[in-house]
Parts: structure tokens; C-alpha cells; sequence
């Protein structure tokens, strides 16, 4: 493809952290230059470049999602080379798009090739940095342990650790998952393959929101899906449905070989936030001292989009909650590919968000380790069904009881977030009148309370059911009786011991439950109740669960189970929150 060369003139400035406004730069521009891979195959990149001669560190972002839509700008102007290439198979790169579903892929190889490409670009300094959100995390972390010689230090933002963490147990999250594949990535295979349907992600979009979401939510069974929305991947989708307890990531496993620093932004309301892992697993075992001692971690109020805004759904936390992003990378590159002594060696580890007093924190590790663990048993007097029924939260082991609920298949517990199926921190309002739902709650707080770290609730159960689920939402009632939810974890009865240990319930027998929440930091306010709410689905952020014994990504009978919850005594059923104590404070 003809190579394109604009020169766009960049007016304005930008306020960089810790330093005065920098004058815009000229940004020459190159579209669809040609990048050869070692088997062949070339992917095209747009390359951004700063007038002059440099020489200039390069930042390298690799995406399926369309590199013209990957805006350098504020890399360029602080003094970087960009390059924004579209992956193999997608948009105007050759080959063949492979997805994560598959264990065998070019994306490590591509990523290699790609960064020692751009080393060598004119006006590089034949250092090179990658950056990126999400699946644009993942090809990172792909390439990262083949360690590339040019590659001094990674962005890699917002992506899990698992394959099995992104989607739910042993099947996949269908409110994400089909949006995701329906209206984003199976389009331009289309385009590609020449097979019948809509080619633009507009078109898709269109189709989607018109009533193609109602339809495919409600498809049954998920290996049965048509095959227009996976396309040329449906086949690795079904192989990996058949046997999910495999993992084709190895993230955590292959830290070790990484000898490179990593920052990582997230959110507490990211569905992806499990990536916190790697930050864990290189700070112990990163190749380097470089790459142990340099690893950064920033976790905000945010969801998976708008990493940095102070508003996220209907909460606003303040003007503290707000950062730049793009800045903070372009600081931490400054110092690891530029040598700028500008204070990123000595930031802490880890710097956190504290939601309620709306405060940021710097912390020397993951979760705090001075963190003291706080029980809350659950208690009722058996009706703990909706907020105005009579279940508690308290300090204190209460007397033997149990609260039941039916848990229908066909009448789910509807997920409260927007269409794009993104973590908010939704009020539980619309839901207050479900019977499927137990909630309990603690008296209104006499003083603070700092969560922060890993809620655990140790659920006693029951199901009349061979297979189920529970759901556990740990939620900040406000005095105006508002409820936030702020972090929640869910099990499928039959995974209780591990994906590879499937297990049938015997129906009525009560088995012990751990359930391990979200990562959260929150300060319940005095006058603020702490509330627990179980039930046994969340639809359709997660599949519904059947209720029988029967594969369910390959069967569709659904079936009704009653769900008993023991509390009290040898059932003690509890919440287990990480609490941070205040000079003073017990």
C-alpha cells in the first residue's frame, strides 16, 4: 500500500506532571507503513514523529480494534516517536486474526518483530516503550517475555491475569462477551472473508442495539450460537468452551521471564482489574531489579472506560478522583526511556483511591498488609428476603437460622449497568422488591470504617439443585438510602474446588462456600450501613446458571432451585471485610 506522509500542525499546549507547559510540536505523519514479520506476513502502522532530528525514544501500541482510531498526539508532543499498528488479520494488516480463545498465536512473535522495527526507525534513540487498554494490554503481555532487546518499559493497562478471571466460571459472560464479538470484532472479518452480513462496526452497533441483543442474550445453548457472531472464531470459542478449566494466557506464570517495569491504571469498578496479579507476581519475581522495583500500580474509582474521570455512572467523587492519564504514562516513560530524574523511582508501589473519604493513598504493597480482618455474621429471623426484611450483619456469632429464596433461570437477577456491560456503581433501588435476593445489613456506623483489600464471605448453602450459583454484593448504604454497591464475587457450585475439579451438589446437603470479592477500597461513613446481598444470579453480566446437571454451554433446560443459606452456630455464614484502622481507632 502507497505510503501517506502529512505534516499536521499540533496547536496548544500541554501541562505536564511536575514540569511547565511544553510547546506543540509539528507531527509528521506516516499512514500504512509496512512492517514485515518474521513468517512473512506484514502489518501496516501509522507512524507519528515529532519535527526534527531527534533522537526520539519510541512508544509502540499494537490493537485489533483499528490503529486510525489510536490518537498519538500527546506522545508526539512530549517527545516521542508513535506507532499505532493494526494487529494481524485486522483492518489493513495481513494475515489471520487470532483471538484469545487460542493457545498458539503470532501475538508474541508479531510484538517482538514489531518492537525492534520501530528501534530502528529514523530519529529513534532505539529505545522503545509499549502502551495500552485492555486487549492492547494483552498483546503486551504476550510479547513481554520474549524480552526484546529495545524494550525498556511497558504501559500495559486494564487487562486480567486469566482468561478465566475476563469471562465466568467455565462459560463465557454473555453481556460483554457477545456485544463484544457481535459488534466489534466480527465485522471486519466479514469484511475480510467476503461472508454474507454487515462489514462496519456502525452497521453492527445498529443491528445490535434494534433488538440483536435481546436475541442472542436469550440464545440458548451458548454452543449453538450462528455463526455470525464469532465469524472465522468460532470454532477456538467452542474448544475452549468444551474443556475451560485450560488457561492459554499463563500471565502470572510467565512474569518471570519479564525483565522489564510495567505501570498498570485501573479501576475499582474495572472488570478487569484482575491484572493487579501481575503487578503482585513481578514486584516477587521479575526478571530484573529494573523490573521488580519499577513496577507501578494506580487503582481509582473508575470501570473498565474512563480510567481518570472524577464521575463514574451516577457517583461523582470528587475532583481529587480526576487524572491524566496520558500524562502519568508519559512521566513514568520520561524517567525509563528518556533518563529524566523526575521522581518515578522513588513513588510508592502502589498508589489507591480511597472511596467515601475520597482520598488517594500511597501504599508499599497489594493488599495492605496491615490490614485487619473483621467478621460479620449473617442473622435473621428468616426472612431476610429484600432490603425491609429482617436480616443482620453482626459482630457477633448469632443463634442457628437460615433464610430461603428461589433462584428461577427464567426471571433473573438483571445486571443495573449500561448496555456496554460495564462495572458501575450502581444504586441497588430497582431491585428492592425481588424476593430473590437476601440482604443484610448492619446498624448505621457510629464511626468511619476503611475497607480496603479482598472482602470474603464464607457462604453456608443448600440447593435443591445439582448445580447453581451464588452471588455475594457488598454494598454502602447511604443515610438517604442510597445503595452503591462496591464490590462483588460470585461461585458455581459444581467449580466450588477449582475448574479442573468439577463436582455435582447432592441435592440438600449444605456445603461451605468461599467466595472472594472484588479488590475494593471504601470508607463507610459514619451514619452509612455496610450491607451483604446473596443471591444466585446477575444477568447478563453473567450467565444464568441452569440449575442442572447437564453441560450448560451445551444444553438449554433450565430448571427452578430453592436455595436455603444457614447462618449461626457450625453454619456460621459471614462476611470477612479488610479493615484499616485509623490512628486511635481500635
Amino acid at each position: 500500500m502507497k505510503r501517506i506522509v502529512a505534516v499536521l500542525l499540533v496547536v496548544g499546549s500541554l501541562h505536564l506532571h511536575h514540569a511547565c507547559a511544553a510547546p506543540a510540536l509539528a507531527i509528521q505523519t506516516e499512514r500504512n507503513v509496512a512492517v514485515p514479520m518474521r513468517d512473512g506476513v506484514v502489518l501496516r502502522a501509522n507512524v507519528f514523529r515529532p519535527a526534527g532530528e531527534g533522537p526520539w525514544p519510541v512508544l509502540v501500541l499494537r490493537t485489533p480494534y483499528g490503529k486510525d482510531a489510536q490518537k498519538g498526539e500527546p506522545y508526539v508532543n512530549a517527545g516521542y516517536i508513535v506507532v499505532t499498528q493494526d494487529a494481524r488479520g485486522r483492518y489493513a494488516s495481513d494475515g489471520k486474526w487470532e483471538s484469545f480463545y487460542r493457545f498458539d498465536t503470532h501475538d508474541a512473535a508479531d510484538g517482538y518483530d514489531t518492537v525492534e522495527w520501530a528501534a530502528k526507525l529514523p530519529g529513534s534513540n532505539g529505545k522503545v516503550g509499549t502502551f495500552g487498554v485492555s486487549y492492547n494490554a494483552f498483546l503486551q503481555w504476550r510479547l513481554a517475555p520474549l524480552r526484546p532487546p529495545s524494550l525498556v518499559a511497558m504501559c500495559a493497562r486494564s487487562i486480567p491475569a486469566r482468561l478465566t478471571q475476563l469471562e465466568g466460571p467455565g462459560t463465557i459472560r454473555p453481556g460483554r462477551r457477545l456485544n463484544w464479538f457481535y459488534a466489534g470484532m466480527a465485522p471486519d472479518m466479514r469484511l475480510r472473508s467476503g461472508a454474507e452480513g454487515v462489514k462496519t462496526k456502525a452497521e453492527a452497533v445498529k443491528l445490535w442495539k434494534g433488538g440483536e441483543d435481546q436475541r442472542l442474550l436469550q440464545f440458548l445453548p451458548w454452543m449453538n450460537l450462528p455463526k455470525n457472531v464469532f465469524e472465522d472464531e468460532k470454532d477456538a470459542v467452542e474448544a475452549w468452551l468444551r474443556t475451560p478449566h485450560r488457561e492459554p494466557w499463563q500471565f502470572v506464570e510467565n512474569c518471570g521471564e519479564i525483565s522489564v517495569p510495567n505501570l498498570d491504571i485501573c479501576g475499582w469498578f474495572d472488570h478487569c482489574n484482575d491484572g493487579i496479579e501481575m503487578h503482585q507476581a513481578m514486584r516477587r519475581v521479575g526478571r530484573t531489579e529494573a523490573a521488580r522495583n519499577g513496577q507501578r500500580l494506580i487503582i481509582g474509582p473508575w470501570s473498565h472506560s474512563g480510567a481518570g474521570a472524577s464521575k463514574v455512572g451516577g457517583v461523582d467523587f470528587g475532583k481529587a478522583a480526576a487524572l491524566d492519564t496520558k500524562q502519568t504514562e508519559i512521566r513514568y516513560f520520561d524517567y525509563w526511556l528518556k533518563g529524566k530524574p523526575n521522581g518515578v523511582n522513588k513513588d510508592a508501589p502502589v498508589r489507591i483511591f480511597v472511596m467515601g473519604a475520597n482520598r488517594w493513598r500511597d501504599e508499599q504493597e497489594w493488599p495492605p498488609a496491615r490490614a485487619v480482618s473483621k467478621a460479620f455474621h449473617l442473622h435473621s429471623g428468616g426472612h431476610a428476603n429484600t432490603p425491609s426484611g429482617d436480616g443482620t450483619l453482626t459482630p457477633e456469632s448469632a443463634a442457628t437460622g437460615r433464610d430461603i429464596y428461589r433462584y428461577d433461570p427464567h426471571d433473573p437477577v438483571p445486571t443495573l449497568w449500561s448496555p456496554s456491560m460495564f462495572t458501575l456503581p450502581a444504586d441497588q433501588a430497582p431491585l428492592a422488591l425481588r424476593q430473590d435476593i437476601l440482604v443484610y445489613q448492619t446498624a448505621p456506623l457510629s464511626t468511619a470504617m476503611e475497607v480496603t483489600g479482598y472482602p470474603e464471605v464464607i457462604l453456608h448453602a443448600e440447593s435443591s439443585a445439582p448445580d447453581t450459583d451464588f452471588f455475594a454484593k457488598l454494598i454502602d448504604v447511604a443515610p438517604d438510602g442510597t445503595n452503591r454497591d462496591i464490590a462483588s464475587g460470585m461461585v458455581r457450585a459444581r467449580y466450588r474446588d477449582g475448574l479442573d475439579k468439577p463436582k455435582l451438589l447432592t441435592p440438600g446437603e449444605v456445603i461451605e462456600y468461599r467466595i472472594k470479592l472484588r479488590p475494593t477500597s471504601n470508607e463507610f461513613q459514619p451514619g452509612h450501613r455496610i450491607r451483604l446481598d446473596i443471591t444466585s444470579s446477575d444477568f447478563p453480566n453473567y450467565d444464568r446458571n441452569h440449575n442442572t446437571a447437564a453441560d450448560q454451554n451445551a444444553d438449554a433446560k433450565l430448571e427452578i432451585a430453592t436455595q436455603t443459606i444457614h447462618h449461626g452456630d457450625v453454619t456460621a455464614s459471614r462476611l470477612i471485610l479488610p479493615v484499616i484502622s485509623k490512628p486511635g481507632q481500635p
